[in-house]
């Protein structure tokens, strides 16, 4: 490690400037007045005050951690140099130090600098050469630690920069250029990609099946400049292959798609992993195992168990004095955070429900009948879709303030914690108290509108709960009239989002148009039919969102039977279909078509949120009148989602080979602590936003075209934050384009693969080969090695080619050996014919050794093992196996494929080191959890013997 100190006095001295000067760090000048990115942590207070940032420090602390500032997110790279410069000043002269390294358990370090400030203003610089690789917004750290001091003081710093490396900021990784859905394409429907390419005249494009067998080949249609992407792009359209099949690709020169699929089933699975989003996200419910796996089960969240506060007894905001409490508990959480919002709440339930009732309508509602879905409610005779959504309408309701109190009838318009809760933060390990903030009138309407509308939905099905839902619903609606201005507080920000909206035009047409609906009374009509929304003037290309409602009424008076003039409704339709054909007529002019528009062309917070709302308009345009290029447009708009686009992701999580996995998210955290999951499947990525309103976006993506501003990044929370409104509308979109998916499967098996030959056989291991079976449809996906023992059967290795090299084969144990084919259906051949060898005796002489270290931390620990052949003879592989004495679990491993199965754990060598000659080692390890003590394994064995 190089490091050198020089202190320049008062004088700012110049920045040693790398090849590209690239500056590693965010606001180090702090001349907007805010600290942002910047923190404080315990045991200091941060400020911004004359352009610098000033932290006072609590003396009294041991060690210099013990009270720190600094900014996390900070790209290094190994073997690159870096130049800190800094001016720093303290009331009082102490020491402080300088530490680049990792924001995360085990806190390595890659150097520490220490200095001595004073009350006169020095200028410093330090170089140093980062020993460890954080990649863009990583876990990298520039921290200041002040502590160790016996007396308070206070350390101000300024024009902070780190200069250094080579590889340019940006938060898109290195793809192929040829972008695709990469779910699923749907058999008998239009398959467009887009790749890029400055050529002006067409280029050959291929596309091969699973196998890699070319299939169908054609040309281009060259587009030009693309002004969303700033790329130059060309349409591949492959329409006329039809066969259904996994494992596709497209290729054009070198370039080479991400796979993809011809089947309907992957959009018929999307339809429901869209909808266990919302049970992912229940509030005061535990997330059971049996619904979502092991990985994603958690306890409830925010009912009064320690350290929650709990919602069943939530008071107002202090400076309200309301006067009562609200038992809030239940819901949904509204995003990546712990808050619970009506207006949010909202229109993601009525999406869930108009999902159901359009299909009622004019679909299939059976795909979302009782048993459908993942959920507790799977089998109480009622329709899960409904069953979910009345988790949160339950919740709306309870937002009401009581009668007898001010402002009886109103919705309060939120509920969260008073102090944003750190990332990351499980539900029900969140301490802060929860705060009601004031009603508001948008919050109001949102439940009379989501109320009206269940109360028709449950007419049938729970009569009783209908007629509560109404009553709700008319006492809102009614305290709304009376309270027709009251706009939530843009500045009520802390702890939650402010969602405040300055027009109640839309909620009121809205929930107008649901009570009308529900109870076809006069008074409703007269209040729809007399708003200046009324005819579908709400629907315009920019799209319906929480903030935008009133198209959300239209589609209900579109969609239910009822008395108003025919003439009145085939406006709203017109309205609807003028709507989309023009997202049609501008998607008709980009490289990577989305239904979405703004003034400027610039992206937003939420886009994908508002590309899937347009993608309903384009679908109830399909409904309305049958015409096939409005189908195409709804999936096309999908097709944009699942991977069609220049970030060359699916914003989709599970569902793509480069999907969103770190949104931002309290739970689905595994970016910052590897005992948490990444997000589920069927969780939708907020997507693009110009407006780069984060620290991480803002590093990354400064300067991106307005489709390329995304990085899957949890700490992007503008460009990747989840939020049950975004989800919906996928929900609603993904239900629609699964109906609307023929099923084309391939029925045809593949044929046997040819017989198996041996050769290489050691004491553990042996090499097979054999010759290719085919597949004229979906090719050939894979091939399994199968020992054979009577009726048992064991896969030994599943491999692409026709070989494979088996590893911890049994010494001196005959096997019998067959091979099945898969082709990209999944469907598998029959037996190839088999073959038998015997596996040689051990001869290893002797054995092995094996060391063993762990550094461990809070709950945590890394362990380092290392395998020694102290035997006579190689080994052509190996196998390790030992036994945890306590709960301790592996969660990460290199160098070798881990397993665990209780406390037992297997690790099999890799290609690369399967071959130890004697007195050769090789080192592995991995990352563990455990609780209460982490004790060494006793014994280990490697291929079947124990070691010493």
């Amino acid at each position: 490690m190089l490091l050198a100190v020089t202190a320049l006095g008062l004088t700012a001295g110049s920045v040693p400037a790398s090849a590209a000067d690239y500056e590693r760090l965010l606001n180090g000048t702090f001349a907007g007045g805010t600290l942002d990115p910047w923190w404080a942590g315990s045991g200091t207070t941060g400020r911004v005050t004359g352009g610098e940032f000033c932290t006072d420090v609590t003396g009294g602390t041991a060690n210099g951690y013990d009270a720190l500032a600094g900014q996390n997110g900070v790209p290094f790279e190994a073997g690159q140099q870096y130049t800190l410069t800094f001016d720093a000043h303290a009331t009082t002269s102490q020491q402080i130090s300088a530490v680049a390294g990792e924001a995360v358990s085990p806190y390595r370090q890659i150097s520490r600098t220490d200095l001595t400030v004073t009350p006169a203003t020095q200028h410093f610089t330090v170089t140093f050469t980062s020993t460890l690789d954080f990649p863009a917004a990583g876990n990298g750290q520039l921290a200041f630690w002040f502590g160790g001091q016996a007396a308070n003081n206070t350390v101000c710093l300024d024009n902070i920069s780190l200069i250094g490396g080579v590889i340019p900021p940006g938060g898109l990784p290195p793809t192929s250029g040829i972008r695709v859905n990469q779910e699923s394409y749907t058999p008998g429907l239009p398959k467009h990609a887009t790749v890029i390419s400055s050529s002006t005249t067409p280029v050959t494009w291929t596309l091969r099946n699973s196998a890699g067998t070319a299939v169908t080949t054609g040309q281009t249609r060259p587009r030009g400049a693309d002004s969303a992407s700033g790329e130059s792009v060309h349409d591949i359209d492959f329409s006329a292959y039809d066969t259904a099949g996994t494992g596709y690709t497209l290729a054009v020169g070198t370039e080479t798609s991400f796979p993809f699929d011809i089947a309907a089933d992957g959009l018929k699975k999307l339809r429901y992993d869209a909808l266990a989003f919302f049970y992912h996200q229940r509030s005061g419910i535990a997330i059971d195992a049996q619904y979502v796996g092991a990985t994603y089960a958690r306890p409830a969240g925010h009912v009064n168990v320690a350290p929650n506060q709990g919602d069943n007894n939530v008071p107002c905001r202090s400076d309200l004095n309301c006067g009562y409490t609200l038992d809030v508990r239940g819901g949904w959480y509204d995003a990546g955070d712990h808050g619970k919002y009506v207006v949010n709440g909202g229109i993601a339930t009525w999406e869930l429900l108009d999902e159901y009732e359009r299909a009622l309508k004019l679909g299939d509602a059976s795909a979302l009948g009782d048993g459908k879905l993942a959920i507790p409610e799977r089998a109480n005779g009622v329709p899960d879709i409904l069953d979910e959504a009345r988790w949160e309408v339950d919740f709306l309701l309870s937002m009401q303030v009581p009668d007898g109190k001010p402002n009886a009838g109103m919705v309060h318009h939120k509920i969260h914690d008073a102090a944003w809760t750190a990332l990351p933060t499980r539900p029900e390990l969140d301490s802060q108290p929860r705060r009601l903030s004031p009603p508001s009138t948008a919050a109001t309407l949102n439940m009379a509108a989501v109320a009206a509308q269940a109360s028709r939905l449950w007419k049938t099905i729970d009569p009783a709960y209908s007629t509560k839902l109404l009553a709700a619903a008319e006492k809102a609606y009614a305290a709304a009239k009376a309270n027709p201005n009251v706009l939530a507080d843009p500045n009520d920000g802390t702890g939650g989002g402010t969602y405040s909206d300055n027009t109640v035009t839309d909620e009121f047409y809205w929930a107008a148009a649901e009570l009308f609906a529900t109870t076809a009374k006069s008074a409703y009509r007269t209040d729809v039919t007399g708003s200046a929304l009324y005819r579908g003037v709400s629907f315009n290309t920019h799209g319906f969102d929480w903030g935008s409602t009133g198209a959300l009424g239209d589609i209900t008076l579109a969609l239910v039977p009822n008395d108003l003039p025919s003439a009145d409704v085939a406006a709203i339709k017109t309205a609807i279909t003028t709507t989309a054909d023009s997202h049609l007529a501008q998607m008709a002019g980009m490289g990577y078509p989305a239904p979405y528009r703004t003034a400027d062309g610039t992206y937003e917070w939420g886009s994908n949120g508002l590309v899937a709302n347009n993608g309903v308009v384009l679908a109830l345009a399909y409904d309305f009148t049958k015409q096939d290029k409005y189908r195409d447009g709804a999936f096309q708009a999908m097709d944009y989602l699942l991977g069609r686009n220049p970030a060359n992701y699916s914003y989709v999580a599970g569902h793509g080979d480069q999907a969103v996995q770190n949104v931002h998210h309290r739970f689905w955290a595994h970016q910052l602590d590897p005992s948490l999951p990444t997000a589920p499947p069927g969780a939708l990525s907020g997507g693009p936003n110009s407006g780069l309103q984060d620290p991480t976006a803002a590093r990354l993506l400064a300067g991106c075209a307005p489709q390329r501003c995304f990085v899957d990044d949890i700490q992007a929370y503008s460009v990747n934050e989840v939020a049950i409104n975004w989800n919906s509308a996928l929900a609603w979109l993904a239900n629609w384009t699964a109906e609307k998916s023929p099923s084309a499967a391939d029925t045809t098996a593949p044929a046997a693969a040819g017989k198996p030959v041996v050769s290489a056989v050691s004491a553990t291991g042996a090499t097979v080969t054999w010759t290719a079976s085919s597949d004229a449809e979906s090719g050939i996906k894979n091939y399994d090695v199968v020992s054979v023992t009577g009726t048992t059967r064991k896969v030994l290795a599943t491999v692409t080619g026709t070989s494979a090299t088996l590893t911890g084969l049994t010494p001196s144990t005959a096997y019998s050996l067959v091979v099945v084919a898969r082709n990209g259906a999944g469907l598998t051949g029959s037996d190839s014919a088999s073959t038998q060898f015997t596996t040689l005796p051990d001869s290893s002489g002797g054995g092995c050794s094996v060391t063993y270290t762990a550094n461990s931390w809070s709950g945590g620990f890394t362990a380092y093992v290392t395998l020694t052949n102290s035997g006579t003879t190689a080994w052509q592989g190996w196998t390790l196996k030992f036994g945890f004495p306590g709960n301790q679990k592996v969660t990460q491993g290199w160098s070798a494929t881990w397993a665990q199965s209780g406390a037992d754990v297997t690790a099999t060598a890799l290609s690369w080191n399967a071959a130890v000659a004697p007195g050769k080692s090789v080192s592995i390890g991995f990352n563990g959890s455990y609780t209460g003590t982490n004790d060494r394994p006793a014994a280990f064995a490697v291929n079947g013997k124990t070691c010493g």
